[in-house]
């Protein structure tokens, strides 16, 4: 058992009175325990424990917190786990998980949320309704595909991604009969009249009357089908303003904060990503060491041996799933652009002993990339690759 564990447990002492919560959405239940898991009525100190519970556990964390009152958590796959192991009865009920988790607390099988303030908690909600727009975005525009495969399956031959004269032409000629009897120049004066439109290609309008002339889409239902596609480009619309309208707040508050003088001289780590990053992270200063944001982002190696059998190692995946693919996706781009991160995924790739494949070195360079985080942000020094190279000495010997 490690240190931190034991202080967990010697937070639990005999005066301590351990309060497991089973939280609902408009009842929660409650049991009271001892240090030695006893259900029984008086102690001088408290510790409140709970298994996080969608966002309903969110409005008692703030209560307990404006009170002084020390909260913690539960695993919700650990309350899952130990339900058997006082009755042997795969029985759930809400008094019997607040049992589990009051004993599981006892235990020290916990950790301390970190409640969310100030611009932590405004960069934590306007990047999750960001990623919720942008989903609905993504939803859109496959309802707008969907569309065109029945009405003008051509129309991509075209367009083949929604640009400005892409959704002009849905907006004012969603339908092959709209092109009939019109010409180039009649079409890039309806276009113009589109907002945000100055300049439609008249290649373009051209190679749509072409396409339009033998279509093959459906004609029935078009008057109810054109009220849809006009309803789903305006909708698509809105929703790039809302998202390009909300980055940049979130930009815009995110450079008032302490690590992003640092983080922005990361190659390869954009406004957007550095918004992404802090609102799953919160701030560096938190963390004393970078091991912790590893395993906040489920990127901890997990082994599975027994006896004679050596079970190949993978990451864990317990932590922050939006994190762990957050870094993925920044990888990406990074092993392109940032000259340092480059040379070290061609050494893990390339070695002669052990060499990585591709997806499990990007996986080892998002670790590298919280530790260097980590490092420059509660240090205050500017990334440098050189140095960054130097501190590798199997990087430093193939330079």
């Amino acid at each position: 058992m490690d240190f931190k564990q034991n202080q967990k447990i010697n937070q639990v002492t005999e005066q301590t009175l351990v309060v497991g919560i089973d939280i609902a959405k408009r009842k929660h239940f409650a049991c009271f325990v001892d240090d030695r898991g006893r259900v029984l009525h008086e102690k001088t100190e408290v510790i409140v424990g709970i298994e996080p519970t969608g966002h309903y556990w969110l409005n008692l964390a703030y209560f307990l917190e404006e009170r002084g009152i020390p909260l913690v958590m539960t695993n919700p796959m650990h309350v899952k786990r130990s339900k058997e192991l006082d009755d042997n009865l795969p029985t759930k009920h809400d008094r019997k998980d607040a049992l589990v988790i009051a004993r599981l607390i006892k235990d020290g099988r916990f950790s301390y949320p970190r409640i969310m303030k100030d611009m932590e908690a405004e960069l934590r909600v306007g990047s999750t309704f960001r990623s919720k727009l942008t989903e609905e975005l993504g939803a859109v525009k496959n309802m707008i595909i969907r569309w065109l495969d029945r009405y003008f399956p051509e129309f991509t031959q075209v367009f083949p991604s929604f640009g400005k004269m892409a959704l002009a032409a849905l907006e004012c000629t969603p339908f092959p009969s709209d092109f009939h009897q019109k010409q180039p120049d009649d079409l890039l004066t309806l276009y113009r009249q589109v907002e945000g439109l100055k300049s439609p290609q008249r290649p373009k309008a051209l190679r749509l009357i072409e396409v339009a002339a033998n279509s093959i889409g459906i004609t029935e239902g078009r008057e109810m089908a054109r009220i849809e596609i006009a309803t789903l480009v305006r909708r698509y619309h809105q929703l790039e303003q809302d998202i390009e309208s909300l980055t940049q707040h979130l930009v815009g508050l995110v450079e008032t904060s302490v690590e992003y003088e640092w983080l922005s001289t990361v190659p390869g780590l954009g406004d957007t990503t550095i918004v992404d990053v802090l609102a799953e992270i919160g701030s560096f200063s938190h963390y004393e060491d970078p091991r912790q944001l590893i395993k906040l982002a489920g990127l901890t190696l997990r082994e599975n041996s027994s006896g004679q059998h050596k079970g190949q190692k993978r990451i864990s995946k317990r932590g922050r799933r939006k994190l762990r693919a957050l870094l993925f996706r920044v990888m990406m781009p990074m092993i392109r652009h940032n000259e340092a991160f480059k040379k070290l995924h061609e050494y893990y790739t390339n070695r002669q002993v052990n060499p990585l494949r591709k997806k499990q070195s990007i996986v080892v360079l998002c670790g590298k990339l919280l530790k260097v985080l980590h490092g420059i942000s509660t240090k205050h020094k500017a990334f440098d690759a050189q140095r960054m190279m130097r501190d590798i000495p199997s990087l430093a010997e193939t330079a």
